[in-house]
């Protein structure tokens, strides 16, 4: 579910990249989400360049299609990201590339949670 501040959208997935623009380094970075029961779970992260932000503690750090890839493993009940146009906020999903800041505004946030929803608000609901 990806909650903003004028609307909630459901995506029926079981994964789903982050991807942005690191605003120091300008450099793409990639994490890759996976639902694991009623939370999310950040499996893995990429990027090009190390720096502000590298996760310290990772499993199996690989170098793939010139990203560092690190396994991470770590669960969260939710996300809550600040909306901004220029890093590049995007949700890959399946063969869909969703950018987040066409639904809100600059500074806007959004809440990127797990929930299941009844059958009504899954026929009446805005889907990705």
């Amino acid at each position: 579910m990806f909650e903003f501040s004028d609307r909630i959208v459901y995506a029926k997935t079981t994964q789903f990249d982050l991807g942005w623009i690191h605003s120091v380094e300008k450099e793409e970075w990639i994490e890759h989400y996976e639902i694991d029961q009623e939370q999310l779970l950040l499996e893995s992260t990429k990027f090009k360049t190390f720096g502000a932000g590298v996760p310290s503690i990772a499993e199996d750090v690989e170098l793939v299609d010139g990203y560092v890839k690190m396994k991470i493993n770590q669960p969260y009940k939710e996300l809550n990201l600040t909306i901004s146009e220029h890093v590049d906020s995007t949700i890959y999903l399946d063969d869909k590339e969703i950018k987040i800041y066409d639904y809100g505004e600059t500074y806007d946030t959004v809440l990127i949670s797990v929930k299941k929803i009844f059958i009504w608000q899954y026929l009446g609901g805005e889907f990705l």
